[in-house]
């Protein structure tokens, strides 16, 4: 069986730059990923705040960058990583799908999946009127209507942002009252573009020849339904990382992050983590990339020791 000497979970940004600045080192990379390459970035029809790039949709990143880690070198299985071990100097990745790869180092870059409404639709509409990020996406809605899901200090955060392009921004929050910071509330609902609605359920993504034009919301309390239209809506609910089966090698935050700062280190020599799923104040393109090319170039120096 081949010994890797860096292996790396998940195929997004984070984890495919790392491939990218170990293969640039003189090592060798499997890459596993569990759906498609490319990550949350894939959703993003137009990305256009990442440097040296005018404009590119997140499809096209995402194939560039794995075409530019195939020409140099990388193997990759599309299989789902159930757990990592330790057998003295190597790390054994076991799968789902029941087989196992050995490597001297292991990165994590596993992400995150954004918390879903769980309407019908909701999936067709991710970059067709549904966004999670308003740095990304903002722009497309300058002089538009949009409404924001959520009520806590990312849904807060988002609406500031949006409050400053759009038309109007609405607030929906499920429960009765915001959750988030005073201070962000009190920046948010100054603005004069912003109304909210509170206690509200979203229950219809409404379309018109499949084109999105608004929603449907219901008062939790009285039953009572009505429409709002809107150009798109900003789903801020929260995000759920998938790290529970590796807490055993790297330390998790309250939320589930791995607690691991700048370095992308963890508690268990060999093993980095890298991306979305590491606990930090900003998650972007340009932060995912950051951490692979970092836990990338830490993994080759623990190899060289």
């Amino acid at each position: 069986m081949a010994v890797y000497d860096v292996i790396i979970a998940g195929g997004g940004p984070a984890g495919m730059t790392a491939a990218l600045y170990a293969l640039r080192n003189g090592k060798s990379v499997l890459i596993i990923e569990k759906e498609g390459f490319g990550g949350q970035i894939t959703h993003s029809p137009r990305v256009e705040n990442y440097p040296g790039t005018l404009s590119m949709s997140g499809n096209e990143f995402a194939d560039k960058l794995f075409d530019q880690i195939i020409a140099q070198g990388a193997d990759f299985e599309i299989e789902t990583v159930a757990s990592v071990e330790c057998d003295g100097d190597l790390r054994i990745v076991r799968t789902e799908e029941g087989t196992s790869h050995t490597g001297k180092t292991v990165i994590l870059a596993t992400g995150v999946k954004h918390r879903m409404l769980g309407l019908e639709n909701e999936e067709d509409l991710v970059g067709e009127g549904i966004s999670y990020c308003a740095v990304c996406d903002g722009d497309f809605y300058t002089g538009k209507t949009v409404c924001v899901a959520g009520g806590g200090n990312s849904a807060l955060q988002e609406a500031i942002l949006l409050a400053d392009k759009c038309k109007e921004v609405i607030m929906l929050q499920d429960l009765p009252v915001f959750t988030g910071e005073a201070r962000l509330q009190d920046v948010l609902f100054a603005k004069d573009n912003v109304r909210s609605f509170t206690n509200v359920k979203i229950t219809e993504l409404r379309t018109d020849d499949g084109e999105f034009k608004g929603v449907s919301v219901e008062d939790r309390t009285s039953g009572t339904s009505q429409t709002i239209d809107c150009d798109g809506l900003f789903v801020a609910i929260g995000l759920i990382p998938e790290n529970e089966g590796f807490k055993d090698l790297a330390d998790l935050n309250s939320y589930g992050y791995f607690d691991s700062d700048e370095q992308c280190t963890t508690k268990t020599p060999g093993v980095f983590v890298a991306g979305d799923c590491r606990s930090k104040q900003i998650r972007q393109l340009t932060t995912a990339a950051a951490d692979g090319a970092v836990a990338a170039l830490a993994a080759c120096r623990y190899i060289n020791q």
